[in-house]
């Protein structure tokens, strides 16, 4: 059985290797990623999860695995900044607040999806001014959801968590491997 990732994240090839596994292929899908209108962000990033995995083409002997990561903040979805502006909008909202990161995985193999979704609490210290300009001035903002990453500079902002690292950073690790063993999928050491 071959395993294709359903991302062109280089974090969940990175957490993927931390499961000892490397994808046969990588296919990221095209999905629409837009809200709907009053979705939830558990909703919204199940949603996401599992259109990525129907989107993705496979054969008989392929297993699919997608997922998308979000931070929410109350019912609000925080996404991917569209530019630096909207990314400080976004550290703005989060400084000094507890927020969720949400990560959606699901696993397809033909026409059957096991999905799980891990929340992890986030905790932000009141940013200053002269710490988001120098972020922003970074550029580690780009293509992150919440406009942060937990493991590159913006983990300077963060004194604590509860719940999984690893699905902070986009795949938890635990739960992916356990939807890929439901599958059928038997990982061996890459």
């Amino acid at each position: 059985m071959r395993l294709i990732l359903g991302s062109a994240s280089p974090r969940r090839l990175e957490l993927l290797a931390q499961l000892g596994l490397r994808p046969d292929d990588v296919r990221p899908p095209d999905v629409d990623e837009t809200p709907l209108a009053g979705e939830t962000p558990l909703a919204y990033c199940q949603r996401i999860a599992r259109s990525k995995a129907e989107a993705v083409p496979a054969g008989d002997d392929e297993v699919v695995l997608c997922a998308d990561t979000t931070v929410a903040l109350g019912r609000r979805i925080l996404g991917k900044p569209l530019d630096e502006k909207d990314a400080e909008r976004m550290l703005a909202l989060l400084s000094g607040r507890r927020h969720r990161v949400i990560t959606a995985v699901a696993v397809r193999t033909g026409e059957r999806i096991l999905e799980r979704a891990v929340a992890t609490a986030v905790k932000v210290k009141r940013l200053s001014h002269e710490e988001v300009s120098a972020y922003l001035a970074g550029g580690d903002w780009r293509g992150k959801a919440g406009a942060y990453a937990i493991q590159g500079p913006a983990g300077a902002f963060i004194p604590w968590i509860q719940g999984s690292f690893s699905a902070v950073m986009g795949l938890p690790v635990y739960e992916t491997a356990q939807l890929l063993r439901a599958a059928g999928y038997r990982a061996t050491p890459a």
